[in-house]
């Protein structure tokens, strides 16, 4: 199960116990299609998924600076339920906590929402094995919305409209995890329990005078994973990040570094596919082969609070077994436990597979 949600959790509730107001409910429907990211999960679609959202949201004004770096968001827990229409996947429903960021005189909302899902369908060996993109029951769930929002068209009640991409995946904790990526057309009405909304004015210094030498981070990561084929066995894997980063702002910082991966679940791999020649493996390979791989990657952390989302791109310098593609990708929440020590949890993927779920303790000096 993926432990993503944790930290949005660790910061939601940090959040509420500063600051608690009355804010707004918001009730939407939605219809779509699943996303083809690979041939895979082709036999899985046969019909426009649709479902419905529910989220309630407290709004922020001012009481924080972070709160004024990002145009005062609301933060907020939701559900949502979704009818894939496909025998094999059945139906999903997650619950999660989000931010909504605003933009254009607040007419227009992004949210990101990270959660925990669950599948009424799970892969099953014998009565379900259709299903190569759930291969557990219970999973993360990440979800966006970017939509129009207009609150108060009718005394306290609004209107919002927009489009919705979520994800279910297993980050292939076991396999199998093809995943499944929605994207959908929604739309709504929220309902505002304040009575009007006065927010503080931005006093702090602009993001010129902002200022912070080089830091330089380690990062150890590890969790479980399992090979691309069922039933290899789960491992434990071990991942090492060194890696400098520069300020930029008050929001962001640049990253620049290299990844060590010892990820045991590929020792098993290069042995069956030293015996099995699965597609994509069309030529002989020793069984010795090394399993480690090292990779150069740039980054981006954006820092909200005590809370930053970190999105690496990486390349491999170092990969003996010809497995998955030559580019790797990160994307990771981080939460500053005490000054530069932080505790995180992030997704490493190739395009969209996913690879591990990465468990992360590191400082920042």
């Amino acid at each position: 199960m993926n432990k993503f949600p944790i930290l949005f959790f660790f910061s939601f509730l940090y959040t509420f116990s500063q600051e608690s107001s009355p804010g707004y409910f918001d009730a939407q429907l939605f219809r779509g299609n699943i996303v083809k990211h690979t041939e895979d999960v082709s036999h899985l679609i046969s019909g426009h998924p649709d479902g419905f959202l529910l989220s309630y949201n407290w709004k922020t004004f001012g009481k924080k600076e972070w709160q004024q770096v990002y145009n005062y968001p609301d933060y907020g827990i939701s559900y949502h339920y979704l009818d894939f229409k496909n025998q094999y996947l059945g139906v999903n429903h997650a619950i999660g906590v989000h931010y909504n960021f605003y933009f254009f005189k607040r007419e227009l909302m992004f949210r990101i929402s990270q959660g925990i899902g669950m599948t009424s369908n799970p892969y099953d060996k014998e009565t379900n094995n259709k299903n190569n993109a759930f291969g557990t029951k219970i999973m993360d769930n990440t979800y966006f919305l970017l939509q129009y929002k207009k609150e108060n068209i009718i005394d306290k009640i609004g209107l919002q409209a927009g489009f919705m991409l979520t994800h279910f995946s297993n980050g292939r904790f076991k396999a199998p995890n093809s995943g499944i990526n929605t994207i959908a057309f929604n739309v709504g009405l929220n309902y505002n329990f304040n009575d009007k909304q006065e927010f503080m004015v931005d006093s702090l210094p602009s993001k010129e005078f902002y200022k912070e030498r080089i830091k330089y981070n380690i990062a150890f990561r590890t969790g479980i994973s399992e090979g691309p084929v069922p039933q290899l066995g789960q491992r434990q894997f071990y991942h090492f990040g060194l890696y400098a980063d520069k300020r930029v702002g008050r929001k962001s910082a640049l990253q620049i570094g290299t990844d060590v991966f010892l990820s045991r679940y590929l020792q098993d791999y290069i042995k069956f596919v030293s015996v099995a020649f699965p597609q994509g493996h069309k030529s002989y390979t020793d069984p010795e082969t090394d399993y480690k791989r090292i990779g150069l990657f740039v980054g981006h952390e954006l820092f909200i609070n005590k809370l930053s989302i970190e999105t690496q791109l990486g390349y491999y310098v170092y990969k003996p077994f010809d497995y998955e593609i030559d580019i790797y990708q990160r994307i990771g929440a981080k939460y500053y436990l005490y000054k530069n020590f932080f505790a995180g949890v992030g997704l490493k993927t190739h395009g969209g597979r996913a690879e591990a779920i990465e468990a992360t303790l590191g400082v920042r000096l």
